[in-house]
C-alpha cells in the first residue's frame, strides 16, 4: 500500500505558496560570479555574493587545487575525532591573526557557525537580543538555544538599552546583530551597539558575513576598522561571500574557542570542512593582502551605482554597502520586474517574504568588481526604466 496520500498537504502548502508568489524553484546555471553566460549569452549576475571575484581568481584556484592534491577530498572525520588536518590549523591562524582575535575556529557553513555559537552562549535562563532584521541563521541558533529571545528594532541601539535594563538580572546576556546587512544593505551602529552592551555586562556577537572582505583594512571587516575586537565577543564571518569559497568561522579568545569546541554541536557532529574549501579560503586571504584596494575600489563602484539609482526615483532604503536594495512591495510584481530585467540581460533574484518583511519584496542588488562603470551604467538605465514603467 502506498503512503502517499500522508504527503497530500504538501501539494496543497506548495499550492498556496504559489498562490501568493512566494513559491521558490531552483536555477541551474553553467557558471558563477558577478558576470556569466547563460546559452551563449553574456548576463550582468547582481544576485553573487562574489563581491570581488575571487571564486576564479587564479591564485585561489591553484591554492584550491594544491590542498585538494595533497590532502584528498575530504576531511574524513569530524574536527574532534581526526578531521582536523593541518590547513585547518593554518587558516584558523590565519584568520585570527586577520580579524585581531587570540583565536578562530573555523566551521562547516556560516548558518552552522551562527547556530552553533549562540547556542552555545545562551541556555534555557539566559537573553538573547537580536536585532529585528537579523539573518535568519541567528534566529534559528536563539532558538535552538531555548534561551528567552528579545529583538530590539532595527539598528537602534536605545531600544536595545530599554530591553537590557527590563531583562531580569539572573541569567547571561548575549547581543547579537550583523554588521552589513545582507537584504538591506545598512551598517549597524557598532560603537553604540558595544557601549550599550558593555554597559548592561551584555556579551556581543556581530554578524560580519558581508562585511568580511570589503569594509576595513584588507578586507578585515567593520569590528576591526572601528578597533571594537576587545569590546565585541565574536566576530563571525563566512569564507563563501567576499571570499568566493565555502564555508564559515568566528575570531574570538582563546577560552571562547575552547568551549566552542567543547559545546558547539554544529562544531562538534560534523566532518571538518574539505581540505580544497580550505586552500580556496587560504588563497583568497593572500590575495586580499596583496590587493588592500580591492574593498575600497568596490564601494567606490556601489556609491555611483546606488546614487544613479536614487536620483532615478528608486526606494534602495538606506543601502551603504555593495549590496543595495530596490523596494518594490508586491510579490509578483517583484517577480515580474526580476523577469522582465532577465530578458535584458539582468539577473537579480525577486526577494520575497520570509526572507524579507511581508510586503518589503524587493530585487536585490549586489555589486561586484566583474560590474565594470559601464556595466553598471547600462544596469541602472535597466532598473529604473523596469520600475518606473510598472508605476
Amino acid at each position: 500500500m502506498s503512503n502517499m496520500r500522508s504527503e497530500a498537504w504538501i501539494g496543497e502548502e506548495i499550492e498556496r505558496l504559489r498562490g501568493k508568489s512566494m513559491e521558490r524553484r531552483l536555477s541551474v546555471f553553467g557558471e558563477a560570479g558577478g558576470k556569466i553566460r547563460v546559452d551563449g549569452r553574456v548576463f550582468l549576475n547582481f544576485s553573487s555574493n562574489d563581491y570581488l571575484g575571487l571564486s576564479r581568481h587564479p591564485e585561489v584556484v591553484s591554492a584550491s587545487r594544491k590542498y585538494l592534491e595533497s590532502y584528498g577530498c575530504g576531511a574524513t572525520a569530524s574536527r574532534l575525532i581526526t578531521g582536523t588536518l593541518n590547513p585547518h590549523d593554518e587558516l584558523e591562524q590565519v584568520i585570527a591573526r586577520a580579524k585581531g582575535y587570540p583565536a578562530a575556529l573555523v566551521f562547516g557553513s556560516g548558518f552552522l557557525a551562527n547556530a552553533g555559537v549562540i547556542a552555545s552562549l545562551a541556555g534555557r535562563s539566559d537573553h538573547i537580543f537580536a536585532d529585528k532584521l537579523a539573518h535568519a541563521s541567528i534566529i534559528d541558533g536563539a532558538v535552538l538555544s531555548r534561551a528567552n529571545l528579545k529583538r530590539f528594532h532595527h539598528n537602534d541601539p536605545e531600544h536595545l538599552g530599554t530591553l537590557l535594563r527590563r531583562c531580569p538580572a539572573s541569567g547571561r546576556r548575549l547581543v547579537v546583530t550583523e554588521s552589513v546587512f545582507s537584504m538591506d544593505g545598512d551598517i549597524a551602529p557598532l560603537r553604540e551597539i558595544a557601549s550599550t552592551a558593555l554597559e548592561y555586562e551584555a556579551m556581543v556577537m556581530v554578524d560580519e558575513a558581508h562585511a568580511t572582505g570589503v569594509f576595513g583594512p584588507n578586507g578585515a571587516g567593520l569590528i576591526r576598522e572601528y578597533g571594537l575586537e576587545n569590546e565585541v565577543n565574536v566576530s563571525m564571518g563566512t569564507l563563501s561571500k567576499a571570499l568566493g569559497g565555502y564555508g564559515g568561522f568566528v575570531a574570538c579568545s582563546s577560552d571562547l574557542r575552547q568551549l566552542l569546541v567543547n559545546r558547539a554541536r554544529a562544531f562538534i557532529y560534523t566532518t571538518g570542512l574539505p581540505p580544497a574549501a580550505v586552500g580556496s579560503a587560504l588563497g583568497a586571504l593572500a590575495v586580499l593582502e596583496k590587493t588592500a584596494e580591492a574593498g575600497s575600489e568596490l564601494l567606490a563602484r556601489a556609491a555611483v551605482f546606488r546614487q544613479r539609482l536614487r536620483d532615478g526615483g528608486l526606494d534602495i532604503l538606506n543601502s551603504q554597502s555593495q549590496i543595495i536594495p530596490v523596494l518594490i512591495g508586491e510579490n509578483s510584481k517583484t517577480l515580474a520586474m526580476a523577469q522582465r530585467l532577465q530578458s535584458k540581460g539582468i539577473l537579480s533574484v525577486a526577494i520575497r517574504p520570509p526572507t524579507v518583511p511581508e510586503g518589503t519584496a524587493r530585487l536585490r542588488l549586489s555589486v561586484t568588481l566583474d560590474h565594470s562603470e559601464g556595466d553598471l551604467e547600462r544596469a541602472a538605465e535597466e532598473i529604473i526604466r523596469a520600475v518606473n514603467d510598472e508605476y
